[in-house]
């Protein structure tokens, strides 16, 4: 019977295990037919089908998989600034491209330096007479900044166009926080370094609102330029002055109104949209959809493009920090220093010839931040020219790890500077009091079991922090004196926490030239001692797929669907109240050290804890033991 079992259980081991061998087999064949490139054959004579349903950014983040099956659908696409750029200038020059179809149904928007760059692509595809059509259901701001550069732009008779402009409502909770007797302790050093603002003051200190009406101002300007420039019937006064009046003239029909004021030509269906391309590009034999036309979309044009590092000579290495820097392994989409740091330290037995540092980031830690300088300075060490690249924002820990370069480019839309720092502690000894909680210990210092959450901050404490926070100041203004070449009083005059556009940093000194990427690159080929086609860029890092990409097939592109209607879009743009006061509570307690960060370079709610891993700064050795007592 013994021997009976003991074979039973043997059967049921080879069983479990060749059970288990044919799953990974399954699991392993199916991820690798599901993550191969879309077939380049499937590139089509016809239009080029940019279906934006999704955000522009610089940088893609990946997908979850586990918690996108779990949840049944993907979060928004996110579309590399980058590559829709290329993919746009290849059709310009790919005689199977006769046109392109731009949807902008369910497109949510992007950094304007990022559309900008897209609607200057537009402009060089039509610069080869070849036609952009765009449709949408509704139009806003970012989406209209690209129509405006398109043939012909289409709205279905249900929707309609607003401008918005730049600006809107921040949220203060001082008064909360005296209410309910929560004391947030702030060490900040900038005047204008208004993060902490919030919960310090019941409203915008002078100083903040003479930097947010400069700031706004000069964004608006660029964009009513750019849209002007592109469509010079467009009447953005009476967009903006009167759109109740501007309705009415039209009859109450939205979409007839949005013609009137030049924002778009043509209302029709999407089925009438694809007819009239249909007329270009020819129809589409493989659907029997009413407005069916010839095309390639996004993916398939992509792959057949191949990798974007083609060529010969020295290598231009590229990496790209892009969203909130913190001190872990996170991204892409987040800067995680100590990824950024690998790739960089990987890449000193590259061979490069010069590395361009491109930046998109409001900033976030300072150890993070100087985690990345230190990375880059080991290239600069081995006399490679270093040359960076501004996004949509540099700024605060962003323009610390810019100070190797050796020259910077920004574009006028950027926000730059914001040089300054700050840490935000709360404690509760007052609320605990007011319900008869006391503290009361031995302490062998001043510092001890300092700082306290439930006890409050010793004077000693107080002053130590702020003595540290105006150490790490110091460094900052010494960083960018020395790199910009001037004096610590002529930095701490053009920093202070002031946020600034690139046109004006350009003035200032803190960037060299206007221009994007592919200028940058080239600027620091001609460092390197390289003449065109004796260099190629070399990315570093690794391009999104994977598993993430295995999910978004296997769920069909079921993305998280996005406004449609006009009201809905415009509703859809403002942060959910509730979540945006998540946000500012979290960044209230989960401070990881002093932050060099400019919150006030993105919308309200719009920037997340940090996920960092514990900083071994001075502050951050306090901070653990003020996090757990």
């Amino acid at each position: 019977m013994s021997f009976a079992r003991k074979v039973w259980r043997l059967l049921v081991g080879i069983k479990d295990g060749l059970v288990l061998v044919f799953m990974l087999l399954f699991f392993g064949v199916l991820f690798a037919a599901l993550s191969i490139r879309p077939n380049p054959g499937e590139v089509r004579e016809g239009a080029l089908l940019l279906q934006l349903d999704g955000s522009l950014v610089e940088e893609v983040s990946p997908v979850d998989p586990f918690s996108a099956l779990l949840g049944g659908t993907l979060p928004l696409r996110e579309y590399a600034a980058r590559d829709v750029v290329r993919a746009i200038d290849a059709a310009a020059a790919d005689e199977r491209i006769k046109a392109i179809a731009l949807d902008l149904t369910t497109f949510v928007g992007g950094g304007q330096v990022h559309l900008i760059e897209v609607a200057e692509a537009l402009d060089r595809f039509r610069a080869a007479d070849k036609p952009v059509y765009t449709y949408a259901l509704a139009y806003t701001d970012d989406s209209l900044l690209l129509a405006a550069h398109s043939t012909e732009v289409w709205v279905d008779p249900m929707g309609g166009a607003v401008v918005r402009g730049p600006g809107g409502q921040n949220l203060y909770y001082a008064d909360a926080l005296e209410r309910f007797n929560v004391k947030a302790n702030v060490f900040r050093v900038g005047t204008y370094k208004s993060a902490v603002e919030p919960y310090l003051a019941s409203g915008m200190s002078p100083e903040a609102r003479e930097n947010a009406e400069t700031l706004y101002s000069a964004v608006w300007e660029e964009w009513q330029a750019n849209v002007v420039r592109a469509r010079p019937k467009a009447n953005i006064a009476t967009v903006t002055g009167d759109y109740p009046a501007l309705i009415a003239a039209a009859g109450g029909d939205v979409a007839q109104a949005a013609v009137n004021a030049g924002l778009a030509d043509k209302i029709g269906t999407y089925e009438q949209w694809g007819a009239k391309i249909a007329e270009v590009a020819g129809e589409d034999e493989w659907s029997e959809f009413p407005g069916a036309f010839a095309l390639t979309e996004f993916d398939p044009f992509l792959a057949d493009l191949g990798p974007d590092e083609s060529g010969g000579g020295g290598a231009i290495g590229v990496v790209t920090i892009a969203g909130e820097i913190n001190d872990s392994m996170d991204g892409p989409g987040t800067a995680g220093a100590a990824r950024i740091e690998a790739l960089l330290d990987d890449a000193l037995d590259d061979d490069l010839r010069a590395l361009v540092v491109r930046v998109d980031s409001p900033g976030g830690t300072v150890t993070g931040s100087e985690t990345i300088r230190r990375a880059i300075m080991r290239h600069k060490d081995k006399g490679i020219p270093i040359v960076v690249s501004m996004g949509n924002y540099a700024a605060s820990g962003g323009y610390w790890v810019a100070t190797p370069a050796d020259e910077i480019f920004a574009e006028p839309s950027t926000l730059t500077g914001s040089i300054g720092v700050f840490l935000v502690l709360p404690t509760f000894e007052d609320v605990l009091a007011e319900y008869g909680v006391n503290s009361d210990g031995v302490l062998t210092t001043p510092l001890s079991g300092q700082p306290d959450l439930l006890g409050g901050l010793t004077p000693q404490a107080s002053a130590l922090l702020q003595a540290e926070t105006d150490g790490v100041y110091d460094r900052f203004l010494g960083l960018v004196a020395d790199a910009r070449k001037i004096t610590r009083v002529q930095a701490d005059e053009i920093a202070q926490g002031r946020v600034w556009t690139g046109g004006s940093a350009r003035q200032l000194g803190l960037v060299d030239k206007f221009g994007g990427l592919d200028d940058a690159i080239a600027a620091a080929a001609a460092r390197a001692g390289l003449k065109e086609g004796e260099w190629h860029a070399a990315y570093l890092g690794s391009p999104i797929g994977g598993f993430g990409e295995m999910a978004a097939q296997m769920l069909g592109g079921q993305t998280a669907s996005a406004p449609r209607s006009l009201s809905a879009v415009i509703a859809g743009q403002e942060r959910d109240v509730a979540g945006r006061v998540l946000a500012d509570l979290e960044r209230l307690m989960g401070s990881s050290g002093i932050q060099a960060r400019c919150l006030e370079c993105v919308p309200a709610g719009e920037v997340g804890a940090d996920t960092a891993r514990a900083d071994e700064s001075l502050i951050t050795m306090l901070a653990r033991r003020f996090l757990n007592p």
